[in-house]
């Protein structure tokens, strides 16, 4: 079987759940600046170490985290492992450097596997490739270290096969001591720091070994700029079973360069930061949200949506606002979601498709003049219902709508030329059921 067909035997499933939770969660939550507070503030190992001593999530309940997510409509989570700071969740036997040495005093990794597993959530770990603890990690003169500018490491040896060797080990540990994992999420490749320079090949099956069925993104050789070798019809055997836009949503999906869709998840924060940041409150809207998760399946993607949980280790209380918002949404639209992507129409300009089989799923952000039309659909649809409750909505063709014949018209109360509100204002959704 070839990478192409192998990786859409894998990737089934993920295709089908669409909507996942992201967690970046670890000591960046003590000062609660975001997850780059290291780089942002040059902070040295020295600077960072009083959080690592203080680190003691009181409140941490991954059960609870995992009830937020599947009430939100949510079918998988990939939570940081291992970021760029270097500190393990994980009780890894290759550093000091971990939660079980903190007052924590435990293996909170596995804590969140159990809760996450036992709730019917497919399970996944985020693994960064970089590692600004580890003395044999490139420091001066790297783009991302927070010691790149001090001239006083200029000289300094390091030894990164080494360092590669430590990181193997690491991905090893995740792969052979937490069960079935269901996606593992590397983060991310850079300037010359790509690929092989990280051993990828070598990486990549020893993973296969231990996880044959794990899926993987494509940040080996990319990173949320680019999507690499993955775009080809013979991408290379590290370039990852899905593409990970970050912050944005594809303008036509990603495809490869023969116009074939490709899996894809964007990865989006509900604020403007990953980790806690206490003073970020520019939460996105959860109506802005269900809208970016529609249109990311009328494009054949996923959406990865995250929360970064406090220092005593509560997701915040505008993430579980929003979170139980968009899954009062789902809980009655999700038909329209789960195994559905892009729709054989162009998308409508009061906002979009998505399909699944002979199910073609209207979701309406503006509300019409007058009916609503449906272009190109003439005498295909059998029938119409408002997704949400199963009622009917009758096709109809008023007096005003005669020159346009290549529609179908339905409208959301009588008299049936006259303009009505919408059922839902943030996405109502029609179900048509083809012939």
């Amino acid at each position: 079987m070839g990478l192409v067909e192998a990786r859409a035997k894998r990737t089934k499933w993920f295709l089908a759940d669409r909507f996942g939770m992201f967690i970046h969660w670890g000591l960046y939550a003590i000062p609660a600046r975001g997850e780059w507070v290291r780089k942002a503030e040059n902070l040295s190992n020295e600077d960072y170490q009083p959080y690592f001593e203080e680190f003691n999530p009181t409140a941490y309940d991954p059960k609870a985290w995992a009830a937020a997510a599947k009430a939100a409509g949510m079918r998988y989570a990939v939570l940081t492992a291992k970021h760029h700071d270097g500190f393990c969740l994980f009780d890894s036997q290759l550093t000091d450097y971990k939660a079980t040495n903190t007052p924590a005093g435990r293996d909170l990794l596995r804590e969140y596997v159990d809760a996450f597993r036992a709730a019917g959530l497919k399970v996944g770990l985020y693994y960064s490739l970089i590692d600004w603890h580890h003395p044999d990690f490139p420091h001066y003169g790297d783009k991302h270290h927070p010691l790149r500018n001090d001239e006083s490491l200029k000289d300094k040896p390091h030894d990164f096969e080494r360092y590669l060797d430590y990181m193997h080990g690491q991905v090893r540990e995740l792969c052979t001591n937490y069960g079935q994992i269901d996606i593992l999420w590397f983060d991310f490749s850079y300037d010359d720091m790509m690929g092989e320079k990280w051993r990828a090949s070598e990486l990549i099956q020893m993973v296969r070994q231990l996880q044959p069925n794990v899926i993987i993104d494509n940040r080996l050789e990319a990173s949320g700029e680019n999507a690499g070798s993955i775009r080809t019809r013979n991408p290379k055997p590290y370039a990852g079973d899905f593409a990970s836009p970050e912050q944005i949503i594809p303008p036509e999906g990603i495809l490869d360069e023969e116009g074939n869709a490709i899996p894809w998840e964007a990865c989006i924060t509900m604020n403007n930061n990953w980790g806690y940041c206490a003073s970020d409150k520019n939460y996105k809207s959860s109506k802005q949200i269900i809208r970016k998760l529609v249109e990311c399946v009328s494009k054949n993607g996923n959406m990865i949506l995250n929360v970064g949980p406090d220092a005593k280790g509560r997701i915040p209380a505008e993430s579980l606002q929003i979170l139980k918002d968009i899954g009062a949404w789902m809980q009655q639209n999700s038909d329209s979601i789960y195994s559905c992507g892009r729709a054989e129409l162009p998308k409508p300009e009061w906002g979009y498709y998505t399909q699944k089989d002979n199910k073609l799923y209207a979701h309406v952000f503006e509300p019409p003049i007058g009916p609503l039309g449906l272009a190109g659909l003439g005498d295909r649809v059998k029938k119409v219902r408002l997704l949400a409750d199963g009622s009917e909505l009758k096709i109809s063709q008023p007096w005003n709508t005669f020159d346009f014949t290549d529609h179908i018209f339905v409208n959301f109360g009588e008299p049936e030329h006259l303009t009505h509100p919408l059922p839902n204002d943030v996405d109502t959704v029609l179900m048509l059921e083809l012939e």
